[in-house]
């Protein structure tokens, strides 16, 4: 099957289905939109001129590039036959079921039809149909023209050859493409899921503050921290999504939602859309203040263990002396020790110990828990040390130990392979690194034993380890 030279439906001529509409258009097909609002595909398509003129006007297409994609678009009052038609209409289950039974009333027998949803089972969309193995999700990313990620999504029922030729056809317009088995949130909405439920449940714990956490993995590198990207997204929002995975998945304690994004909801500070969040709007999240605390003292300095962080230690201390025989990782300094996250805390360890936060970027704000004089010799790294309560895994470890988890998980059940869970999590979410990249610098036994003391400190079921890891 191939959809290269296919003619297009797009319906719903909202954001996504008209920006779906202009990648289609710019890479040479005919595409006909439509929705079913009056005058929608034609306000949508001048919105698009505008667009496209922009983008010559700043070099990035010439002028008859930009005319003949505006020209091949052609909005239409009704649903016609296409080879390929795409829907990005309203996420309701009734409402697409509805369409499709249309659409199969007016097209040939071998026209695909696409659904972009982004939490929908295609499976349950396509019960009814006459023929489903013809329906696939093509799941594209806001903004299309500039998110590369799509989710070529099959349902039980899609035929193997459908969704290859759809996970071909994104390619040929400069996607990145990856299959996904069709369960609740595919790979990105699933896997992402811990972003926002780590940071949630450290506030609940009352660990850190929404300043602290946003910090550190913004220096993680993340491109926002989580509250702050809750903010964004709209309490309201993402606590449906949660509610959503949470039931689709047979209310798994992995996915509980939180109480502390209830109480947001309930209080209607919805984020940026509101005004209020976990912070003030326009202002922001506020910068955090310089830390207080004395430079780094001390006689013999001893760096333990092996690999690039201890390298990195050496480095910034020509002072040291190594021991490579450690079971742990980090520095000795006058029987005091500075040791990396290993799920167990500072107290586990007695007076005069601190333990920090896993370091992903050679510098920034990092959380650390323990004797701050001991934490202090962060700053000898170039790093920025932030004190929270003492809580197995501290920020960014946790986070990313359960976002690996989530990845393995996802793998395990077929719903994707790595190769896909990295690329979805870098192109969907713009997350500096993959699941499985982030697994193959830290081992699978370090990550595994992290989650084994966050689920000794919490006991349920939230941190079991994925027997992918294990």
């Amino acid at each position: 099957m191939n959809l290269n030279d296919s003619r297009i439906l797009v319906i719903g001529a909202g954001l996504m289905g008209a920006g779906i509409a202009q990648v289609a258009a710019q890479a040479g097909h005919q595409v006909l939109l439509h929705d079913s609002r009056a005058g929608a595909a034609e306000a949508a398509k001048a919105k698009l001129a505008q667009t496209l003129e922009g983008l010559a006007a700043k070099g990035k297409l010439t002028p008859d590039a930009a005319q003949a994609t505006l020209a091949r678009i052609t909005p239409v009052a009704a649903l016609a036959p296409a080879e390929l038609v795409i829907e990005a209409i309203v996420e309701n289950l009734d409402i697409k079921r509805a369409l499709f039974a249309e659409l199969e009333a007016l097209l040939p027998a071998d026209a695909v039809i696409a659904t972009n949803t982004s939490s929908i089972s295609v499976t349950a969309l396509a019960r009814g149909m006459k023929a489903p193995e013809r329906l696939v999700g093509m799941h594209f990313f806001n903004p299309v023209p500039l998110m590369k990620l799509v989710e070529v999504v099959s349902g039980l029922g899609t035929a193997p050859e459908v969704a290859q030729a759809v996970f071909d056809l994104a390619g040929r317009w400069g996607k990145t493409a990856v299959h996904a088995r069709s369960t609740p949130g595919f790979i990105v909405n699933r896997i992402a899921r811990p972003y926002y439920a780590e940071a949630l449940m450290l506030l609940q714990d009352r660990a850190a503050t929404p300043e602290l956490i946003d910090a550190c993995l913004r220096a993680a590198g993340f491109r926002m921290g989580p509250c702050e990207l809750m903010d964004l997204i709209g309490h309201d929002t993402n606590l449906a999504v949660t509610k959503s995975v949470f039931e689709a998945n047979f209310y798994d304690r992995r996915f509980t939602p939180s109480l502390v994004q209830q109480e947001l909801v309930d209080a209607g500070f919805l984020g940026r859309k509101s005004g209020r969040g976990f912070y003030r709007y326009p202002e922001g999240a506020p910068a955090l203040q310089a830390p207080v605390g004395a430079e780094p003292r001390g006689g013999r300095v001893v760096v333990h263990g092996r690999g690039a962080l201890a390298e990195r230690f050496v480095a910034n201390l020509p002072e040291a002396s190594r021991d490579l025989t450690s079971d742990w990782l980090g520095l000795a300094v006058d029987g005091r020790e500075l040791r990396l996250t290993d799920g167990r805390r500072a107290r586990d360890f007695g007076p005069g110990t601190a333990v920090f936060d896993l370091p992903l970027a050679p510098s920034g704000d990092i959380a650390y828990a323990g004797d701050p004089d001991t934490a202090a010799w962060l700053r000898r790294l170039g790093l920025v040390p932030r004190q929270m309560v003492d809580m197995p895994g501290l920020v960014v470890a946790r986070t990313i130990a359960m976002l690996i988890n989530e990845a393995a998980d996802a793998v395990s059940q077929g719903v994707c392979d790595e190769a896909g869970a990295d690329a979805a999590m870098k192109l969907g979410v713009n997350y500096p690194a993959g699941p499985f990249e982030w697994l193959a610098l830290w081992g699978s036994q370090e990550v595994a034993a992290l989650l084994d003391r966050l689920d000794q400190h919490h006991r349920g079921e939230r941190y079991r380890a994925s027997r992918y890891l294990t």
